[in-house]
């Protein structure tokens, strides 16, 4: 288990916490860190150890953000789900950088063919907030949200290269502390001082000496710094209205592909023309337009609350809501603002602010008086373990469900490059000694099966009566055309620009079900299954790719 920071500390206890803070809610942001720490599931008793926490305290906030859409509660475990990266995805929209240079990245990336990353400072340490990898066998893991010591990347001695006195004391603290990095999950903990280099001397003066080259040279290299073989190129991108660096663009490779020494060479070129690009883009980005802010979350909170009881703690809620009052055109507000878009009263709203603040996860903005902005800790809340998932895996659970709900197998599966085929990507049996069991993997002819047919009615062009039918309709059916005696519905699953992506489907017997039977009983649980469906992946991709297979 990571070692436990002084902010999580007062998260287990309530300890320290100011005296008009929200105690229900810097447990509830605890057991989410904790979650997230575990990469995305644990079980109750292992919440009640790690956050030291009473077993009914868990299971009240567990409720709550179930509720919420944060977690399900899986058999006996307790597991994010894609809802709570509302709350990352409020700090991404907001800071606007993601949306503005992520293409720059993922281009850089393709021309380099190697991974690409977008980092922001947050206190000693740095963040990511965009990656874009390759997928090889031996690739980079990093994921956005994911957080490392400064000292152990080239982006942190860049933004090293701006810290006053207090930052360095509080870097030094920190490593006292910590001087294994137990407390960042994401890369592997320092080893036992060996030698002389080891010592906490021998890392400030080396970190130093980086800090001094990169205020030198304007970029950073990464020489195995966080593990052996791993190395990288670093270049600020700097705030046209401030000079200071807004994140700091990084080419991420292995030594066997390029040596450290050698990397700089053929890398680095090419990195500052894609950040000259990337700092011309926010030069000529447009002030953002507002995107409506949450409304009715006090109401919901209240009638939740009416409606189950003690075991919803409506407290913790109404905190993580004042998170979502932040977004895209409204990256700093007020209290009043904050009250105004949740309708929460400002009472309500200054305590979960004052509690927010004292968790690291807002703070006050920098060029407005007395209005607070989101901090990059907000993805400490869900979102690396996340931010790496595909299709299936966000599906999986929704097919198990409807697979029950329905007594029939359910399926997801997606066209094949040239569109003859489906091929089947998640699954959920039963247990029915006539069945339907296509294994995932499978693939089938698009034309013979109900998967493939209503993802043939998107493509654009003319279409066959058939599939303007199904387009049409919204689904379609294969009546014993793949085999005798086999019947299935099936709807697509569309992303954030409406295409479709992939179609889930239920499978039946003829014996069992008829046409209409289909239609009436199973397609109503179909569409809000591939709703459900439709509803994660728009949220884990608005800043993330969602592979779909």
């Amino acid at each position: 288990m990571p070692a436990m920071t002084a902010v999580d500390a007062d998260a287990r206890a309530g300890a320290g916490l100011p005296a008009e803070a929200v105690g229900p809610l810097a447990r509830g942001v605890g057991v989410l860190r904790r979650l997230a720490e575990a990469g995305g599931t644990l079980s109750p008793s292992a919440l009640e150890r790690a956050t030291g926490l009473a077993r009914s305290t868990v299971d009240r906030i567990t409720a709550t953000l179930a509720r919420m859409g944060y977690v399900r509660l899986d058999g006996r475990d307790v597991v994010l789900t894609p809802g709570v990266l509302e709350l990352g995805n409020a700090y991404l929209a907001a800071l606007r950088l993601p949306a503005l240079l992520g293409a720059r990245a993922d281009a850089l990336a393709d021309e380099l063919d190697e991974s690409v990353s977008l980092a922001v400072a947050d206190r000693d340490g740095i963040r990511f907030i965009h990656q874009a990898t390759r997928r090889r066998a031996l690739s980079v893991s990093f994921r956005i949200g994911d957080l490392l010591p400064a000292e152990r990347t080239a982006p942190g001695a860049l933004f090293a290269t701006q810290w006053a006195e207090p930052d360095w004391a509080r870097w030094r603290t920190r490593r006292a502390e910590d001087p294994r990095d137990t407390a960042f999950p994401a890369v592997p903990p320092r080893p036992e001082p060996a030698t002389a280099d080891d010592t906490a001397d021998a890392v400030e003066a080396a970190f130093a000496d980086r800090v001094r080259a990169a205020r030198r040279d304007g970029w950073a290299l990464d020489d195995q710094l966080i593990e052996p073989g791993l190395v990288a190129v670093s270049a600020p991108v700097r705030d046209p209205r401030t000079g200071r660096v807004a994140c700091v663009a990084s080419v991420v490779s292995h030594t066997s592909r390029h040596p450290a020494a050698e990397l700089p060479a053929p890398l680095l070129p090419r990195l500052r023309t894609a950040v000259e690009a990337m700092e011309a883009d926010l030069r000529a980005a447009p002030p953002p337009e507002p995107g409506p802010a949450p409304a009715g979350l006090a109401t919901w909170t209240t009638a939740t609350k009416q409606e189950l009881g003690r075991d919803f703690v409506e407290s913790l809620a109404r905190g993580l809501t004042v998170l979502t009052a932040f977004g895209e055109g409204r990256p700093a507000l007020s209290l009043t603002d904050v009250a105004r878009a949740t309708g929460l009263s400002r009472a309500t709203a200054r305590r979960a602010l004052l509690t927010h603040e004292h968790l690291g996860l807002v703070a006050p903005a920098a060029h407005q008086h007395r209005a607070f902005t989101l901090t990059p800790r907000v993805l400490d809340l869900g979102f690396p373990p996340l931010s790496r998932t595909t299709l299936p895996r966000l599906a999986q659970p929704h097919l198990r469900a409807l697979a029950d709900r329905v007594r029939e197998p359910a399926a997801l599966a997606v066209l094949t490059a040239d569109g003859t085929e489906v091929q089947y990507t998640a699954g959920a049996d039963t247990s029915g000694v006539l069945t339907v069991r296509i294994p995932v993997g499978a693939r089938l002819p698009a034309a013979a099966t109900s998967l493939g047919r209503v993802l043939l009615a998107d493509a654009d062009g003319p279409l066959s009566p058939e599939l303007a039918e199904a387009k049409a309709r919204g689904y379609a059916l294969a009546d014993e055309e793949l085999e005798s005696g086999l019947r299935s519905v099936a709807v697509p699953v569309r992303d954030r620009t409406g295409r479709a992506v992939a179609a889930v489907n239920v499978a039946t017997h003829a014996a069992r079900r008829t046409l209409e039977d289909c239609v009436q009983r199973l397609l109503p649980a179909l569409r809000a299954t591939a709703d459900d469906i439709q509803r994660d992946l728009h949220q884990v991709s608005r800043f993330t790719k969602v592979p779909t297979t």
